[in-house]
């Protein structure tokens, strides 16, 4: 079974990665973790099984390189059970396998689904962690802390310290107990470094493609390619009963068109759903816009100014330069900001 740090220094040696003595400083804590699950167990009547190691709660800023280095330890993980998601994915499973527990009457419905969960696993790797749904702040004490016990380990990425977590959140003080079983039960690190990796491959790259055709879908897939580094999957959001997708989701990258986002009856809170999940989104196909789609144009605007506020950093495919999306109809005037705003994000420092 290969070592962490071992694997880190392959890919440095054939040019994959650049060594980073930040993220060299945190491999050790993914091998400790590594290599206490690959213990074999110690058979006897009277022995009892050694405690599971502590888990590994990384966070820092975007680019860093954290969901390359879960990735790296999931790789060496072999034969131990262990599942890779992104944390919004999995409570929604939750969400959904609770749901069918209390269907079944069950008297405490989170126990057999947390009990589920230990049954497969021994490792659950979690893609940004972060809390901004009441229904997941009231469940997640109590699900990590089954988890715990039945000795999983957790690794996670996040964007925040623990104590930011649901900063601000309804019933917060309810909330409290769960960041300090994080800090009990995992080694909270912050990833330092000062280079934003995402941010190099995208410095003095086209971000904007113009217009729609052959060339800007080939150029849009390499953009994907690169930014994703590996197989995708949807990614669902709730917000307020709804169900928002987005199609393709990995490591914080996003990939739609702009009838997924635009073309439904979306509204703002999806928005703020959509730019608070993602650090990159690749809106492909947005279309001119006139008075015959009217609603979808105030939908895109409504679209642009989350991610703008949200300094998410935006990659698209589009019919026209922005200045010339919107030249009819009503709402033209008011378009004159969401073009100004499309500008300043093709921009190399945008999202800094």
């Amino acid at each position: 079974m290969t070592e962490v740090t071992d694997l880190y220094a392959a890919r440095v040696a054939d040019g994959t990665l650049q060594a980073d003595p930040a993220q060299e400083a945190v491999l050790p804590e993914f091998e400790r973790i590594r290599s206490a699950l690959a213990e074999p167990a110690k058979r006897g009547l009277f022995r009892k099984a050694p405690p599971p190691p502590e888990g590994l709660y990384l966070w820092g800023g975007v680019g860093r390189g954290k969901s390359m280095l879960m990735d790296l330890f999931v790789e060496t993980l072999g034969e131990i059970p262990n599942r890779r998601v992104h944390f919004h994915a999995f409570m929604q499973e939750i969400h959904a396998q609770l749901h069918e527990a209390r269907q079944g009457n069950a008297e405490d419905a989170l126990a057999p689904v947390a009990a589920g969960v230990a049954r497969d696993v021994r490792v659950l790797a979690f893609d940004e962690m972060q809390i901004t749904d009441i229904t997941d702040a009231m469940i997640v004490g109590r699900l990590f802390e089954a988890l715990f016990d039945a000795g999983v380990v957790v690794v996670t990425t996040s964007n925040r310290v623990p104590d930011d977590l649901y900063k601000d959140g309804l019933n917060r003080q309810l909330f409290l107990p769960f960041i300090q079983l994080i800090k009990e039960r995992m080694v909270v690190w912050e990833l330092t470094s000062p280079t934003d990796y995402r941010q190099d491959r995208l410095e003095g790259a086209q971000v904007y493609f113009t217009p729609i055709g052959p060339e800007a879908r080939a150029a849009i897939r390499a953009v994907w390619t690169d930014l994703s580094g590996g197989a995708a999957e949807p990614l669902h959001l709730k917000v307020k009963g709804r169900d928002v997708v987005l199609p393709a989701f990995r490591n914080g990258v996003a990939r739609a068109s702009f009838y997924d986002l635009c073309g439904r009856m979306l509204g703002p809170a999806d928005y703020l759903a959509v730019a608070e999940a993602v650090r990159v989104l690749v809106l492909e196909d947005i279309p001119r816009l006139s008075r015959n789609n009217f609603n979808e144009a105030k939908r895109f605007v409504t679209l642009i100014d989350a991610l703008y506020e949200a300094r998410v950093r935006l990659i698209c495919s589009a019919a026209a330069e922005p200045e010339m999306l919107y030249v009819e109809g009503e709402g033209t005037f008011e378009f004159e900001r969401t073009a100004s705003r499309l500008r300043e994000m093709m921009a190399a420092d945008w999202g800094q």
